[in-house]
Order: structure tokens, then sequence, then C-alpha cells
């Protein structure tokens, strides 16, 4: 993998790969930022099942051996977004800080992560579980729903899929 700065947006925002040592902040900010979105909405199983998923041991093991990717969006030295890749060409999770948001840094982010899957990876498309909040984002994006909504332990999510 590739680990260059990006390229900056308007207001000095680049994107890079995460390094070791950045797993535990991108996972406070994702978790700080679901839970003054998503989290709002989701039931208490629900919220409990994705703070299980974002602390699991597993999937901190699989970062730390290359096999879930983790990019960041930057603005001055400060972490404001966060997106993963897992299996291959599933994006896990995208989120951007609560006071960063409606600036294009997610879509910059799936963007630079899709270029990355079709150019480096050699991927044909890229899939989601949308949070159902997230689903008009992700039509906006060029995803297409592959099935209807469904109840994964109480975490509400719409299939989706982007050809690249």
């Amino acid at each position: 993998m590739d680990h260059e700065q990006g390229v900056s947006l308007p207001g000095e925002i680049t994107f890079r790969w995460a390094s070791r040592e950045e797993w535990q902040p991108a996972m406070s900010l994702v978790w700080k930022s679901f839970m003054a979105s998503e989290g709002k909405e989701y039931t208490p199983e629900g919220v409990r099942h994705f703070f299980e998923f974002i602390t699991d041991d597993d999937i901190h093991t699989a970062f730390l051996n290359g096999g879930y990717q983790v990019m960041l969006a930057m603005e001055g030295g400060q972490m404001v977004g966060v997106g993963t890749l897992r299996s291959g060409n599933r994006l896990s999770l995208l989120f951007v800080e609560e006071g960063h948001q409606n600036r294009g840094i997610g879509r910059a982010l799936l963007d630079r992560l899709c270029a990355y899957l079709r150019e480096e990876a050699g991927e044909r498309s890229i899939t989601v579980t949308a949070a159902p909040a997230a689903v008009n984002f992700y039509r906006k994006c060029g995803f297409l729903a592959t099935s209807a909504q469904q109840d994964h332990a109480g975490i509400l999510v719409v299939p989706m899929e982007r050809r690249l």
C-alpha cells in the first residue's frame, strides 16, 4: 500500500494512510462521530455492537497486518475524517468529525479509497452496508442498493454497491 500524502482540499485537508500509532485516535474519532449522529437512532444493542466492532482485537490485528486499511483526512495536523476498507473491496467505516461535515471531506475520502481499489488493488466495485441516515450520501456518490434494509443485531443497514 502506498503511504504517500494525498492531494489537499481547500482548507488544507490532506489524505493519507494511518500509521500504527493512529489506530486508537482514528477509532476514537469514529466513536465520537457515530455517537453524535447515527448512534442516537440505534438501539442500545446496536450501539453496543458498533462499539464492540471498533474495539475488537481481531480488527486491530488485521489493521496491524495490513488487512484492514485505514485512510485519514487531516487538517493542520488534526485528524478530521476516517475511511476504512476490509475484505478486499468493502467500505467498513466512513466518518467525518461533526464540526467538519458538509465540506466534501467524506466524499473525498471515499473517492481516494475507490481510486486505491481500482488502480492499486484491481477491484471492479466497492460495497458498503450503509446506515439508513447515510443512504442518500452513498446514492449521491454513485452507489445503488443491492437489497432492502436489514437488521444486523440492532444495527439497521442497507447493502449497497458502486462500480469502479
